[in-house]
């Protein structure tokens, strides 16, 4: 074989020389010509081209799966492959020669470059690598070496997120690819992406959005390395390594240098550098990249053109022969080899292919390309197929070919999907364009070619929709373009910038949208904040304007104008003067931001001052003196709940007059609160809970907020959650005890249901359901009523108000309760009647307020409960009190945990007591023997407690079981001097003298035990 280069011209260079378009315009100044590219998307560029040049009827397009042959074209521009081994063009041109080296597609470029040749000029276009061995190939070959018009700089290693804008990112796998894509769009909104198993018409539009502007960053493989022509400046290698279709390997230096060179375009210089998991290149290197000094080319790879048709056999030989020249060596299988040594092991191929025309027809199959990339089996099934078509009808099964297109004209799936639908439908379009396979081609081709562009339009928007954020894209478009962003904001708030939502506008602080951090967020929030300027001012005067019903203050401590918040409100050193903080951003400023917050501050104020008007005035209150005055600012730093017991000393020192003067501002005394009736609603309950909170860090705290829908429910007690702060349960207007919470308006009403049954005395006519012996009662269906509560529940209750608790035998009970009801009726029957003791118990401030004269009345029987619920209310903030004690008759006390199966003690309720602790710990057996004495001690305690000491106690301790100045109607029992036991030592139950009673009536049980005592005495 006898090689020349007599008229073959090789310009060489490396990237970005103008080699590409110095070979359209030599073609062009030809009558004709033939131009061979190594992609079919790089042909589709220089297609467009030249018909730009010279006019679409003029240029032809030859690839294997398109062919536009417009009649009397005078130039073709090709894909290698697609190029003849002869032509009578005057002029031939074959672009990126270099890849004459590639092992899967060298042998076809080794072959057109040693063969094809035009008639006038032949041009090879490549890298300066290839340069000695086309001298040694080609004697008498032109060399013509261009420089580089720009040049290229190392740029180091960067991270993905830090890399410039113009930056294209290499990777070597559709996955990585992806991976960079997902996370340029996250960061930096969004990348085009370019791989090789795009169609041209997906990869031009991803092209195109980079092209255009719309996106800053391009992710694609080797690809962009074969004469692609882009804006880039910097190109990032984010893999060195790739899989050639034999094994993974590095790149090596050229194959990096094709790559690298795609940075820079025209007389402006660009950068190169890694990124992500890449090692930085070593000096080495860089300087190899920088200057363009890559090992020459040594061997191209060969494979014989001479087939023999003969047989398969012959053909298989053919294939094997060598290279009879230095320089070339035998290329390694193909695909379409690979195909035939699968194909001549199947019988009915042997059986077909016996005729040499056959044969060509069988090797003309195996030529068809894996675009689907499976596996060498599968491929030469469908060429089996299709070869047995050929061979038996002369063309391929039509009915087989729409079922094999029907299948892939669908557009729904992802990008993956896309993706093999066009690779297959790829495969019949090279089909359609192979002449005299199909008796219909013109019709396959356009059908195709129509499935292939859908698909190819569908894949380009998923690719979009998945690693471009549009918005971003428009944005960066009109920032290059210098143009003034246009911003608008709608009614409710959503800001927009060039018809695009970057935000929103909540009261006066603007928030940025998800996904607009990236390059452009500066210049978008610019553009936003400019036009926000102006609606803030706006929106200030409004709220200066409006009316309070605009305005809202939540249970968040947020104020609220219009449903968004401009306020928040944090502790102060006044509970009922909280500060007022501004929710807005800096650009709010001036006299607007001044107005705004005087308005927010108007509106809390009046807020407070209406929800808790009693507090307000109680605060402003002028006419209050002295201990009410201190009362008063009490009731307002507590607000408006105080324990009855925290306070008694100052109520026992009001003077009737002052005790009006706060009762006028809506203040109720009770028998264990003084309380504002008003604020036990759920609105100022909510507001008073919100203020405690903001003084006291209580936001955060367990159980804020939670008890104001059970206060709105209506519900009278409730059970406690330990996890709850209790002081909530009180600014809810709940008393805490033990196990259960109840509202604090029913607690006085039930010591209003309490005071009767302490009132009333043995041998009084009625006996109200419930009393006992005039000292003690028993808890009464109305009192589990009010409560909404269980027996339990009330004996937790009655604990935690202080009352004690004696338990005596439902026979014990029942006999006793006989008597009283029969003394009772012998009184009615006689006609005698009831003592002022049982009138009048409205008087008690536990229930309707009297007027001040009757207000006064102090009883002896409410001085005992008030003492109880002094002496046990703290205990109840902690834990219930227990009861312990003996019964007056000596017995003792029946415990809790006495067995299921004895009946159920009565437990009879009183006024707990000081000395209540040291009498409950008695041993069972201490008062035996002596029943009598002990009733008797117990008479004459009550006796004595009932004795008012001083004006003070009778006026705190009303109510009770008369008029002021009775007394009950009972006489002393003996002696009035202290009574000594026989050590000389005063009884335990000494007391003061009483005053002058009233006779007892001689049938009265009071009557026979005191005539019972003379007996003892004697």
């Amino acid at each position: 074989m006898i090689l020349s280069g007599r008229g073959v011209t090789a310009v060489l260079g490396p990237t970005n020389t103008g080699k590409t378009h110095f070979a359209i315009e030599r073609m062009i100044s030809h009558g004709t010509g033939i131009i061979g590219l190594p992609l079919r998307l790089l042909a589709r560029e220089v297609y467009t081209r030249v018909v730009e040049r010279v006019g679409l009827s003029q240029v032809a397009l030859i690839t294997g799966e398109e062919r536009i042959s417009p009649p009397g074209a005078r130039f073709s521009v090709c894909t290698v492959e697609a190029l003849p081994r002869d032509t009578k063009v005057g002029f031939v041109a074959i672009d990126e020669i270099q890849l004459a080296s590639d092992l899967e597609r060298g042998h076809i470029f080794t072959d057109r470059l040693l063969h094809l040749r035009g008639r006038e000029e032949t041009l090879l276009l490549g890298s300066g690598t290839m340069k000695p061995i086309l001298q040694q190939l080609l004697p008498g070959i032109v060399v013509v070496e261009r420089p580089r018009l720009s040049q290229l700089f190392y740029a180091g290693q960067k991270k993905i997120t830090r890399l410039p804008q113009r930056t294209a990112i290499v990777a070597f796998s559709a996955d990585e690819v992806y991976a960079i894509a997902e996370l340029i769009r996250r960061q930096r909104g969004g990348a085009a992406v370019v791989l090789g198993a795009l169609s041209p018409r997906t990869r031009n539009a991803q092209v195109g959005l980079y092209q255009e502007g719309d996106v800053e960053y391009l992710v694609a493989t080797d690809a962009i390395g074969m004469g692609l022509n882009l804006d880039v400046d910097h190109v990032a290698f984010a893999q060195d390594r790739k899989f050639d279709g034999y094994q993974f390997r590095n790149l090596n230096p050229s194959e990096l240098g094709q790559i690298a060179g795609r940075a820079g375009r025209h007389l402006k210089d660009g950068t190169f550098g890694v990124t992500g998991r890449v090692s930085p290149f070593d000096n080495e290197m860089v300087e190899r990249l920088e200057s363009h000094h890559f090992d020459a080319v040594k061997v191209l790879q060969w494979r014989t053109a001479d087939f023999d048709f003969s047989s398969l056999d012959a053909l298989r030989r053919s294939l094997e022969a060598t290279p009879k020249i230095a320089g070339l060596t035998k290329a390694l299988p193909a695909i379409d080899q690979q195909a035939l040594e699968t194909l001549v092991r199947y019988p009915e191929i042997r059986d077909l292919a016996t005729k040499p025309e056959r044969v060509q027809k069988l090797w003309e199959a195996c030529a068809l390309p894996d675009y689907r990339r499976i596996t060498p089996a599968q491929h030469a099934e469908l060429i089996s197929s299709l070869f047995s078509d050929l061979a038996r009808y002369g063309t391929v099964n039509e009915n087989f070919m729409a079922e094999q297109v029907m299948r892939a004209d669908r557009t729904d799936g992802e990008i993956d999907t896309l993706s093999a639908r066009i690779a297959q439908i790829r495969t019949w379009t090279y089909v359609s364009n192979r002449p005299g396979w199909l008796a219909d081609p013109t019709h396959w081709q356009e059908k195709t070619r129509e499935i292939e562009d859908r698909l190819s339009d569908a894949l380009h928007d998923r690719l979009t929709k998945r690693f471009v954020d549009r918005r971003t894209s428009v944005l960066m478009k009109r920032l290059r373009e210098n143009a003034m962003l246009e911003a608008e904001i709608s009614v409710n708030g959503d800001v927009f910038v060039e018809g695009h939502h970057v935000g929103q506008l909540a009261g006066f602080r603007f928030t940025m949208a998800v996904g607009t951090e990236g390059p452009d967020a500066k210049a978008i929030q610019t553009a936003a904040q400019k036009a926000l300027s102006l609606e803030f001012e706006a929106r200030a005067a409004r709220i200066h304007a409006s009316g309070n019903n605009d305005l809202a203050l939540s249970s968040d401590g947020l104020v609220r104008w219009m449903g968004e918040p401009v306020g928040r409100l944090i502790g102060a050193d006044h509970v009922m003067h909280p500060r007022v903080i501004l929710l807005a951003d800096e650009q709010l400023t001036g006299n607007a931001r001044d107005h705004v917050v005087a308005r927010i501050e108007r509106f809390v104020n009046h807020h407070i001052s209406t929800v808790l008007k009693p507090l307000d005035d109680l605060s402003r209150a002028e006419d209050l003196q002295g201990l009410a005055k201190g009362l008063a600012f009490q009731l307002v730093e507590n607000l408006g709940v105080l324990f009855r017991r925290d306070v008694s000393d100052d109520v026992k020192s009001l003077d009737q007059e002052s005790r009006a003067s706060i009762r006028r501002y809506g203040v109720r005394f009770g028998a264990y609160h003084i309380f504002v009736p008003s604020l036990l609603k759920p609105a100022p309950a909510e507001l008073i809970t919100l203020l405690w909170a903001l003084k006291n860090d209580g936001m955060e705290k367990p159980g804020y907020g939670d008890l104001i829908p059970v206060l709105a429910a209506g519900r009278t007690s409730v059970v406690t959650d330990p996890t709850y702060e209790r002081m909530f349960y009180k600014l809810a207007g709940f008393r805490f005890l033990g196990k259960r919470a109840v509202r604090i308006d029913i607690l006085e009403r039930l010591a209003d249901i309490i005071r009767p049954l302490l009132q009333w005395k043995p041998g009084q006519a009625a006996r109200p359901e419930g009393a006992y012996d005039g000292r003690r009662f028993t808890a009464t269906t109305a009192m589990l009523s009010i409560l909404g509560a269980t027996p339990d529940d009330m004996e937790e209750i009655l604990k935690g108000l202080g009352y004690r608790a004696d338990s005596v035998t439902e026979e014990e009970a029942q006999a006793h309760l006989g008597q009283q009801d029969g003394a009772s009726a012998t009184i009615a029957a006689k006609g005698e009647p009831a003592t002022a003791e049982t009138s009048n118990t409205d008087a008690v401030e536990g229930g309707t307020d009297a007027p001040p004269a009757v207000e006064e009345a102090s009883t002896p029987s409410e001085a005992a409960v008030a003492a109880g619920a002094v002496a046990t209310d703290v205990a109840s903030e902690d834990k219930p009190v227990e009861t312990a004690g003996t019964e007056p008759s000596g017995e003792p006390a029946v415990s809790q945990d006495a067995d299921v199966a004895e009946p159920k003690p009565v437990l009879l309720w009183r006024p707990g007591g000081r000395s209540d602790n040291q009498r409950g710990e008695r041993a069972p057996n201490a008062n035996k023997g002596r029943g009598r004495r002990n009733d008797a001690e117990a008479q004459g305690e009550r006796r004595r407690d009932g004795q008012p000491s001083k004006q003070g106690d009778r006026d705190d301790n009303r109510g009770g079981h008369g008029k002021r100045g009775e007394r009950p109607d009972r006489k002393p029992f003996g002696d009035q001097r202290p009574k000594r036991n026989e050590k000389g030592q005063p009884n335990r139950f000494d007391s003061k003298p009483v005053r002058k009673e009233k006779p007892l009536d001689p049938d009265s049980p009071f009557a026979k035990l005191a005539a019972l005592k003379e007996q003892m005495k004697k």
